[in-house]
């Protein structure tokens, strides 16, 4: 029962898929709702459930909060290493170098001879810092949506172990789960995307997102997570998710295209998150 339950997970997943990837004209409003489905997703579900299930405390501060501090550094500093080892490895382009005064002539684009280094497609506008080229590694978004994956793996679980203790309980729980998977399959190929992933990666761990509550509810027959050990993973996958969309994807999302109906999207994933845990949980 449970198994077939789960199917509903898998084919909401792939509607969030979906989704994400037939909008790519809007791309800053994709980005923008990802944005607020994520923040919902950590600050209304994962870290309530966290703190409910690992309930311990290490020197004063509950242990699924410190492993949520965690998981944000821990994301920055792999975010940080991989670009740093682009970098080094020459991933990222020259910045413009402005010439000498009297031999702006020659470095316009569209002429043959470019003696301060190669030509820029359209010159920087006047008071602009330069920037590098985009120096995001794939890896990381790979990371993310593997850590999106091990989630659902882990909400699968949670549907077969509900029906065990009850048909009412894994209902509920069920419905939960199908609810705000739509999100996790939107939020699964946007990661995986935004990263500079090709689009067969990013369908692969779509993928792999929808069939791992499937795989999870099968394995529950098997296996029981501690429920400490469940908080404690909540907390740190939701520290992790919060750095990937405050700093990394709500950036991106208003840096050209910093209007209000982005905004507006943020807000609406927020708000939908909310509503879904409110309904579920009612």
């Amino acid at each position: 029962m449970a198994v077939f339950v789960a199917l509903g997970a898998f084919l909401m997943t792939l509607a969030g898929g979906w989704t994400a990837q037939h909008v790519t004209d809007r791309r800053h409003l994709v980005l923008g709702l990802a944005g607020g489905l994520m923040l919902g997703v950590v600050g209304l579900d994962l870290l309530p459930e966290a703190l409910r299930a690992a309930g311990t405390e290490v020197y004063g501060v509950p242990a699924a909060l410190l492993l949520f501090v965690a998981g944000f550094l821990l994301a920055h500093l792999v975010e940080r290493l991989l670009a740093a080892r682009r970098a080094s490895h020459g991933a990222a382009e020259h910045v413009y170098t402005a010439p000498p005064p009297g031999r702006l002539s020659r470095c316009r684009a569209g002429d043959r001879a470019h003696p301060f280094g190669p030509p820029l497609a359209r010159p920087p506008d006047a008071g602009a810092p330069p920037r590098l080229r985009d120096d995001r590694a794939p890896e990381v978004g790979l990371t993310a949506a593997a850590a999106m994956v091990g989630h659902s793996l882990m909400d699968g679980v949670a549907i077969g172990a509900s029906f065990q203790v009850g048909g009412g309980m894994g209902t509920a729980v069920a419905l939960a789960v199908i609810a705000h998977d739509f999100a996790d399959g939107f939020n699964t190929f946007t990661l995986t995307s935004l990263y500079g992933n090709a689009r067969r990666k990013a369908l692969a761990m779509l993928f792999a997102d929808a069939v791992a509550p499937v795989a999870g509810a099968a394995a529950s027959a098997f296996l029981t997570v501690p429920e400490a050990l469940l908080g404690g993973y909540l907390g740190l996958f939701g520290g992790a998710l919060l750095y990937l969309a405050a700093a990394e994807i709500l950036p991106e999302a208003h840096h050209e295209h910093p209007a209000r109906s982005t905004l507006l999207c943020t807000v609406a994933g927020a708000a939908f998150i909310w509503l879904v845990v409110g309904v579920t949980t009612g």
